[in-house]
């Protein structure tokens, strides 16, 4: 009981420091998204859930919902992908495997408008490499390319955190399962999708929620490479949400927008929890 108590002791200077960088603006929010705030009207008075009412009757904001699923399905599978498939070579026997750690880990150590900005240069309808090569065209200026454009960016940065939990998942499944499959006559690919991968499904959907959770929030890119153009074609919910803010300067309108993405976001954990730790 006394290790118990000074474990606590030890451990509530940091959860009073969480409790109130974490829970003081989630609890302001909150409140704001219950008043009718604006930086023009600064009043607290109380509205109840008319805001959130008037976010979902908004049909820039479900717009911007509709990207943002349509943006999470490109980006979370297409890295979920890759990221195994990456990890899949690294986990071989490969020569110089310490240059191929380096280079599948860079772009996960640029900050994200670092990577928006090497983008934005590289894909430049004008000045861009690759828009040169590809004939001039322009990946975030023409509503048909520019969310899967930068869908792509976003994927070339996330891989790399994908790959490196993969691998690590890799390393530390058993070696029987698989030593007794190629003993039963499987091949390599048998092996993989029978053996391998069953064993990998926890890893796979704790990756998925971290994915999750981070893509729903991309903001910055957008910020640097589009501004949630051209028209509203890269217009994601983050971004529609700091516009409300601090564009449309309504602060109680974009708190109830944010707490329905915070209500979505936790609908899509408990989806992957109860898959999780199904069976």
């Amino acid at each position: 009981m006394g290790e118990r108590r000074s474990a606590w002791v030890l451990a509530l200077p940091g959860l009073l420091l969480l409790a109130g960088v974490v829970g003081f603006p989630l609890l302001y929010a909150l409140f704001l998204s219950l008043t009718g705030y604006t930086f023009l009207r600064p009043s607290y008075a109380l509205q109840g859930l008319a805001r959130y009412r008037e976010a979902l009757a908004d049909p820039y904001f479900l717009n911007a919902l509709g990207l943002t699923a349509l943006y999470l399905l490109l980006t979370v599978g297409l890295t979920l992908a890759l990221g195994l498939l990456l990890a899949v070579l690294l986990h071989q026997n490969l020569p110089l495997r310490g240059f191929h750690y380096f280079a599948v880990s860079l772009p996960m150590l640029i900050a994200p408008v670092g990577v928006g900005l090497i983008w934005k240069m590289i894909l430049h309808p004008e000045l861009g490499i690759l828009a040169y090569l590809l004939g001039g065209v322009d990946f975030f200026g023409e509503a048909r390319y520019a969310l899967f454009s930068l869908a792509l960016v976003d994927v070339w940065q996330q891989v790399s955190f994908a790959a490196l939990v993969l691998l690590a998942g890799l390393r530390s499944l058993p070696r029987e399962p698989l030593e007794a499959a190629y003993v039963d006559g499987a091949t390599p690919w048998q092996a993989f999708w029978r053996v391998t991968f069953p064993l990998l499904r926890p890893v796979l959907l704790a990756l998925l929620v971290l994915q999750t959770l981070t893509e729903v929030r991309t903001y910055d890119l957008v910020y640097v490479l589009t501004r949630g153009g051209p028209g509203s074609a890269t217009d994601l919910v983050s971004y529609y949400i700091y516009r409300k803010a601090f564009l449309g300067l309504d602060l109680s309108g974009a708190s109830a927008m944010g707490y329905l993405l915070l209500l979505l976001s936790l609908a899509l954990v408990a989806l992957y929890y109860r898959l999780l730790t199904r069976g």
